[in-house]
């Protein structure tokens, strides 16, 4: 049985390079407080709200959002629920996408659409500087160098503290650095996607956080009968043996599991306080790419 009131701490903290900002390892995503699809409004909005209040406390001191989330929807939760916000809370957001009637996912990363994004961010949420913003890019041959150029302006206005890049491949994550100060990246990677490895052991030695989204396999559960056995030889969900893991690979990865539900929150933190054994890591190990049975 996990405990039912499991501490964000017990992952232990991490300090974004160059900055003040220092957070617990085990945060917290609210893609999810929106409606299906990431679209519209949530079927329990109380409860939503109750969520976000109930990571902060159990020691969750990281909520990543965007204002395409919804649209609008997520931000304006966090408002409602937790305004005016603790001084530890690292707000993150993203940026470079935009939602269309029917909830289509529309790149867009020109001078103008950035700035308004982030100032719809800071609008409602309610802030008057972002602490953390991600671009979100797209495919490999996207250009990084002119949206970075602007996410640097727009932090020498003071709109946005720190800059992150998302969805991003190694070639343009070297050209944004040689841009700006990039303090973290957020790519798609969990226990059995795993093309970024080399991409976190080498920002792990420049102490730069690498944020995976969809630790828990997106939209689709994460399945794999290995990760199954490894949860029942330890008593705990197969979602906590993969955010155990995903924190034990590397001490740079922040996990943000995303949840609209406070017993489903509650069993996410629970994997702060979980050690996995050689073995089991051995085990899970042997999943990556091609092979998830």
């Amino acid at each position: 049985m996990t405990d039912t009131n499991p501490k964000a701490s017990a992952a232990g903290r991490f300090t974004f390079p160059g900055t003040t900002l220092s957070v617990n390892r085990m945060g917290y995503g609210a893609m999810q407080l929106a409606g299906p699809h990431v679209f519209g409004e949530p079927s329990d909005p109380e409860e939503a709200k109750a969520v976000l209040r109930e990571a902060l406390s159990l020691g969750i001191d990281h909520i990543d959002t965007s204002d395409f989330y919804g649209p609008h929807v997520t931000n304006r939760l966090i408002r409602e629920a937790l305004h005016p916000y603790p001084a530890n809370l690292v707000l993150v957001t993203k940026i470079g996408a935009w939602r269309d009637e029917a909830g289509g996912w529309i790149l867009e990363r020109n001078a103008d659409f950035l700035r308004k994004s982030v100032e719809d961010n800071l609008d409602r949420l309610g802030v008057s500087q972002m602490p953390i913003v991600n671009l979100r890019m797209g495919s490999p041959e996207d250009d990084v160098a002119a949206p970075m150029k602007v996410m640097r302006q727009m932090q020498e206005e003071g709109l946005l503290a720190h800059i992150g890049i998302s969805t991003v491949s190694a070639a343009q994550l070297r050209t944004a650095r040689d841009l700006a100060e990039i303090v973290c990246v957020q790519n798609h990677y969990n226990l059995v996607h795993r093309t970024d490895d080399a991409m976190i052991d080498a920002l792990a030695e420049d102490g730069i956080a690498y944020v995976p989204y969809f630790p828990l396999s997106g939209f689709t559960p994460l399945q794999a009968d290995r990760l199954s056995e490894v949860a029942g030889d330890l008593g705990r969900t197969p979602q906590a043996v993969a955010l155990a893991w995903l924190l034990q690979r590397s001490p740079n990865i922040l996990v943000i599991p995303g949840t609209s539900k406070r017993a489903h929150l509650h069993q996410n933190v629970a994997a702060a306080e979980l050690t996995l054994g050689s073995d089991h890591i051995s085990q899970l190990d042997g999943l990556g790419n091609a092979d998830q049975r």
